[in-house]
């Protein structure tokens, strides 16, 4: 107690700094944040006493501040103090008494230490709890302190500083702003673009100082996507709240107030749809309106003014006059270019590239009469009810080409059955006429609804130009009904069905049966694809609710939405199985009643595989590097595409390739100089922390970012606070990202970003790190990327999607609405090359029945079996499993035009006389490279079964020999009926003249 009564005059002279505006700085990282934690304050004592007292007026948003440790640092020597004592420790403020170890002079306090725990890339920052270890001695009863003022506040870097936008106001000075309006229901703060509203919880204390503005006064360049907010701080709840414009007038000009928008209630959605968001602010929290005008080139300069009208339900409008000033000055890419400035904001409403127009290399659909629809390499029959009557391809085998003979998926055409429960007996629907409302190039939509005395079916169907079909079905009770079961039947052809993948299972030879149930909660499984290589039809069940899932260690945390149609409540599901000559997948709901009036949605998706032949020329000619490294090293290697990843010097930031664009393309420009193309790392799944446009993200509520528990790297915490899931981190440069909402407005920026990376970068495509968009965006990605000439390769990359966090799906039926435009795939970490069959790398890792090919990641993939698929692996990725000694025999080969014909294809030339033991050949004139590779379970001894006449050598004159092929094989002659050692898991190249 005498301690305190001698402290009191300190305490009252400290507490003076309250009021005052104190320095907020930045260091060059001079410190260790991983060890001291991010912030500090700095304090200056100017007595000889060996202690001081401090009120520190940190103003701090982080919640429980008197549970977080304080480390004191001796700015002379660098030592840390530990004889240290804290008072009240609150967000406005916090005491402490300390011994000044080195006398007068200045002292740090570091508020905010943390540890990492968990794994590097996804690091749980963790908050020190307080300790203390100071004695008593040095705090004797009548010893007075120095006062330890604080000089100012630093951040370990400029990214890391609260100042000005995250000091928050105190609870007094709240009070006295309340105050002055003490009837206002909110109170609005205008500010400028280059102060994004970061806090929700909190005023900051520059709107403090500023006081209550009614105008807002900014300039603009013409042609000038000037951004601004209105910050609006809820003294209660508030509904609906909403900003409108009048225009702007300068003398007899004006911009008109169609010019003007707020992103934050309007907006076009990522499928080109307007759309309006309710915006709705608790009591106590702050919401930020992020408004812009859109300058037109063609305004004259001068000063407009017009008005912004803030409105809520049931409360009075706030007006705020807006002056902005338009230079002389024309801006012709709208300020893109600046995107600290938030002038991209406006590509969140883009509609680029949302024209259905057909893209290379597919042809525009033709209706032939009035049921049948042909398409590249495929053809669609439509049933009088509107359903497919058959699905035909054109496919051969080889996959290499096209034949006359069509290939029939169907056994019969796909059909509902509604049983009644009473008689167990199908009610009979009288269809009536197919109508067809759209008849473009790109998409064909017809309708058709069939009826009876008590149900009524509404069929709404279209069919694009890559072969998606999307059908909404719509039930209609026209009176009571009481169901045994309504089933949609998909009758293959048994023939037709050789492989399977989905409803919980690998890609393999199909089962003879499976019965599969509903369980969103766990599993990311609505359907499958089932068929051969060269036919082959994906269905997905859906209804009118449909919501897609987040994906990549993230379904848990958004699965599907559990379609109340297909699952009634557990009833439904799919079973598979053989019926003869047909193999019939019978998606069942189970028994349920409708009352007159009820409605339901059966909505499936079908997509017809495959969707061109293969381009075996692409695959030989373009080698991926993947990996940032010198244009001329690469050159030196023999690859021709280079993949920039991000952590990388050129694109450091998580799928924001924006703030280091000047050096990506002075490296892309050298590249090019030397034959090369330049891929980079650009996906939709998780943002940077970087990205300019965080803040104004986050103000869109859930739209962008998907609602979490928060946590994650220190950044996150300390400037999100919460509702977040933290994803990927990369320690070296701090770059922690968060995980997106699903479908939104970010597809439409992302488009738009990657048309300007295109046109004013000169990137030469993408590569995709698994894909967290629908196949909207990805049709708009392509088109982008392709315009004037650009050559707009896409690789994806994906994680084995088939256990827990991922819900057991299969990477190639998640993502095969992408595969269309798609050039390579990479499939990818966790796929197991070794234990895994041929069917599996056929249909889930080689891309072959989908008309693409790929290669290999995990440990370097298996050489023999890839090659069987004309797979590598990818340089540098695996130091063990270099791919040039094999891309070195393909050119002596001369692999390019040449014919490859698998073990899948009946016409395949070469066998051998052991099942497990397979060959693909790659015929060239009167050459042939024979891909040997063995999945049999130990060495085993085999001989060729060779076909002459198929392959176009004379047996007389043939000579077969194995190529000498570092770390793959050696040298060896061959003659023709001797057989082959072929070790376990491994093969051979052979070459026949």
């Amino acid at each position: 107690m005498n301690r305190l009564l001698t402290l009191l005059p300190f305490l009252f002279l400290a507490s003076l700094a309250l009021g005052q505006e104190i320095k907020y700085s930045a260091s060059n990282n001079d410190w260790n944040p991983d060890s001291l934690g991010n912030q500090r304050a700095v304090l200056h004592v100017s007595g000889n006493s060996k202690l001081a007292h401090a009120i520190i007026p940190w103003r701090r948003h982080d919640t429980d501040p008197q549970n977080k440790r304080l480390i004191l640092q001796d700015a002379k020597t660098g030592s840390l103090i530990t004889q240290v004592k804290t008072g009240n420790l609150t967000q406005e403020s916090g005491e402490i008494w300390f011994e000044p170890v080195s006398g007068p002079g200045d002292y740090y306090v570091y508020y905010l230490p943390y540890r990492n725990e968990g794994r590097s890339n996804y690091p749980k920052g963790v908050y020190l709890r307080p300790v203390s270890n100071a004695g008593q001695e040095w705090i004797s009863p009548g010893v007075a302190a120095s006062l330890a003022i604080v000089t100012g506040f630093q951040s370990v870097n400029e990214f890391n500083s609260f100042y000005p936008m995250e000091i928050a106001a105190t609870g007094k000075e709240l009070a006295a702003l309340e105050a002055k309006n003490p009837a206002a229901a909110y109170l609005v703060f205008p500010e400028d673009r280059m102060h994004p509203v970061k806090m929700t919880d909190a005023i900051p204390q520059r709107w403090i100082l500023k006081g209550i503005k009614k105008s807002f006064t900014d300039t603009a360049a013409k042609g000038e996507f000037l951004a601004f907010q209105f910050g609006v701080y809820a003294r209660k709840d508030l509904q609906n709240l909403r900003v409108s414009f009048s225009s702007l007038k300068s003398g007899s000009n004006s911009i008109d107030a169609s010019y003007i928008s707020c992103i934050n209630t309007d907006g076009t959605s990522y499928d080109n749809k307007p759309v309006k968001f309710t915006v709705d602010v608790l009591k106590g929290k702050v919401q930020s309106l992020w408004c812009g005008i859109d300058v037109p080139l063609n305004t004259m300069p001068g000063t407009y003014q017009g008005m912004a009208t803030i409105s809520t339900t049931g409360q009075p409008v706030t007006n705020i006059r807006l002056s902005i000033v338009v230079k002389n000055k024309i801006l012709t890419d709208g300020g893109i270019s600046q995107p600290e400035k938030q002038t991209r904001l406006k590509w969140l409403n883009s509609t680029m590239a949302q024209e259905n127009t057909v893209i290379a290399p597919y042809t525009p659909l033709d209706i032939i009469g009035d049921t049948a629809i042909a398409f590249l390499g495929r053809k669609i029959i439509i049933n009088t009810d509107g359903f497919p009557k058959q699905i035909q391809t054109f496919f051969t085998t080889e996959m290499t080409g096209y034949q006359k003979t069509p290939n029939n998926l169907l056994y019969e055409g796909i059909h509902f059955h509604f049983t009644r429960a009473s008689d167990a007996k199908d009610i009979k629907l009288q269809n009536g006429p197919v109508k067809y409302l759209e008849k473009s190039p790109g998409t064909v939509r017809w309708q058709c609804s069939s009826l009876s005395d008590s149900l009524q079916m509404n069929v709404n169907a279209s069919l694009e130009f890559d072969g998606f079909m999307t059908y909404t079905v719509q039930l209609i009770a026209l009176n009571d009904l009481d169901f045994s079961d309504i089933t949609m039947h998909i009758p293959f052809r048994k023939d037709k069905t050789d492989y399977l993948m989905g409803l919980g299972e690998k890609g393999e030879k199909r089962p003879e049966k499976i019965n599969w149930k509903w369980d969103v909660a766990t599993k990311n499984q609505d359907g499958a694809w089932i068929g051969n290589v060269n036919a082959g039809l994906q269905f997905s069940l859906r209804d009118e609710k449909y919501v897609r899932p987040l994906n990549t260690n993230f379904y848990l945390q958004k699965p599907l939405v559990l379609p109340a149609s297909w699952s009634n409540g557990g009833k439904g599901g799919i079973d598979v199985a053989v019926k003869g000559a047909s193999m019939l997948t019978n998606n069942y709901s189970g028994p349920r009643e409708m009352k007159k009036g009820d409605t339901l949605y059966f909505n499936f998706n079908l997509l017809v595989t495959p969707f061109h032949t293969i381009n075996t020329d692409f695959q030989w000619a373009n080698r991926f590097y993947h990996k940032y490294n010198r244009p001329d090293s690469i050159k030196a290697t023999g690859a021709t595409i280079v993949n920039i990843h991000h952590a990388t010097p050129i694109n450091p930031y998580i799928n924001y390739p924006f703030i280091e664009y000047k050096k990506m393309k002075a490296y892309i420009d050298d590249a090019h100089s030397k034959g090369l193309k330049v891929k980079i790392y650009n996906t939709v799944r998780e943002l940077s922390n970087h990205a300019y446009e965080i803040f104004p993200l986050r103000s869109l509520g859930h739209e962008i970012f998907s609602t979490g528990k928060g946590g994650g790297f220190s950044w996150l915490q300390e400037h999100l606070g919460n509702d977040y899931i933290a994803a990927w981190f990369v320690p070296e440069i701090k770059d922690a990202a968060i995980v997106n909402s699903g479908m939104s407005r970010w597809h439409n920026y992302y488009v738009e970003g990657m048309n300007w990376l295109t046109k004013n970068v000169g990137i030469d495509g993408i590569y995709l790190d698994d894909v967290a968009f629908d196949r909207v965006t990805m049709k708009r990605i392509k088109r982008v990327l392709t315009a004037d000439g650009h050559p707009g390769i896409i690789d994806l990359h994906s994680a084995n999607q088939f256990n827990k966090s991922d819900g057991f799906n299969n990477s190639a039926n998640l993502y095969m609405e992408h595969f269309p435009y798609l050039n390579r795939l990479w499939f990818g970490e966790y796929f197991d090359y070794e234990k895994n069959g041929p069917d599996f790398f056929l249909t889930e890792v080689s891309g072959i029945p989908f008309g693409l090919m790929g290669e290999m990641l995990q440990d370097g993939g298996n050489a023999w079996r890839g090659m069987i698929y004309g797979m590598t692996n990818r340089m540098p990725w695996s130091d063990n499993a270099d791919p040039r000694p094999i891309w070195k025999l393909w050119d002596e080969f001369g692999i390019q035009g040449s014919e490859m014909i698998g073990y899948w294809s009946d016409n395949c030339p070469i066998k051998t006389d052991n099942s497990r033991v397979l060959a693909t050949v790659y015929r060239k004139g009167a050459t042939a490279l024979v891909s040997i590779a063995s999945w049999a379970d130990a060495d085993v001894e085999v001989k060729l079964q060779i076909d002459w006449s198929k392959l176009g050598i004379d047996p007389a004159k043939a000579s077969i020999r194995i190529p000498e092929v570092k770390n793959f094989q050696k040298a060896m002659e061959v003659k023709v009926g001797d057989a082959l050692h072929v070790p376990k898991g491994k093969g051979f190249l052979l070459l026949i003249k």
